[in-house]
């Protein structure tokens, strides 16, 4: 497992994380937060204490948290209990400080909204079009992005209507598309963009994003026809959708002599600007 390790900082003080490549994910120092949280003279000691009381509770967060070798203060690597992003989320809403409260807030206001958008689906289409303009993101990206998720719901419904599970045949499904038309898995799509746990298709620039949605529409509609009753059939469709973004890819290059994969991200200024649309085109 590839690991590496940061350190990210909260309100001037130090909270270190590891990156662990293989679960794409954030794990955070549960020492280090608490320490943030109470102005605990011992963190250690309180983490002990509040610990032993979750157990008692019946609490499984607190099983599932494991340890894994952080830099201590003396600078020797020591193993350390993490958290992930879930994980630490609730063990925050056992910590009783009021540093703690504006996150438990938080965190009740973001489930009351989710509940809302759960009722009423426009709310999930309005919640993303600000969010995307906080970010920076241009009029004309966020149109393309808003396409794409109505592309790629399309065809995670047609897999649904054929009894497809989520979570390992969509991923494999989906990364057989990537790899058709781009050369690179999702992950390694990541990697090349810089990105961790960041959505890939926000981090695409026009052309990537509306490549992507030809791959998904083409694997939807192949599948329309084909009607693949197994799933080394769904996999045979997800390959012919992507070949056919893999071949508008290579036209396109050999046609205008540049590659359409792009290393840019949001960060690096895919969408921030119109002018880097301008540059995205040149």
């Amino acid at each position: 497992m590839t690991q590496h390790n940061v350190i990210k900082l909260f309100e001037a003080k130090k909270v270190r994380t590891i990156w662990d490549d293989k679960a794409e994910k954030w794990y955070f120092s549960i020492v280090d937060v608490v320490a943030v949280l109470t102005d605990s003279i011992d963190a250690t000691a309180y983490w002990r204490k509040l610990k032993q009381r979750l157990k008692a509770e019946g609490s499984e967060t607190v099983t599932n948290c494991h340890g894994l070798k952080m830099m201590a203060a003396d600078g020797k690597m020591r193993l350390t209990d993490v958290a992930d992003t879930q994980q630490l989320l609730r063990l925050i809403q056992s910590i009783p400080s009021p540093k703690a409260e504006p996150f438990k807030l938080w965190m009740a206001q973001v489930a009351a909204e989710r509940i809302d958008q759960m009722q009423d689906p426009e709310l999930s289409i309005q919640q993303a079009l600000r969010d995307y303009k906080r970010l920076g993101y241009s009029d004309n990206w966020i149109n393309q992005r808003l396409k794409s998720i109505e592309i790629r719901k399309d065809l995670t419904d047609e897999w649904k209507r054929h009894g497809l599970q989520e979570g390992v045949q969509f991923a494999t499904l989906t990364d057989i598309i990537y790899q058709t038309w781009s050369d690179m898995t999702a992950k390694e799509y990541k990697h090349f963009k810089g990105l961790k746990k960041e959505n890939l298709r926000d981090n695409m620039t026009n052309k990537e994003l509306v490549l992507n949605m030809l791959a998904e529409l083409s694997t939807k509609e192949i599948s329309e026809s084909k009607n693949p009753g197994t799933f080394q059939e769904h996999k045979d469709v997800a390959k012919a959708g992507g070949e056919i973004a893999r071949n508008a890819r290579m036209e396109l290059e050999a046609k205008t002599g540049r590659d359409v994969i792009s290393p840019l991200n949001a960060k690096t200024g895919i969408a921030l600007s119109p002018s880097h649309e301008n540059e995205d085109k040149e």
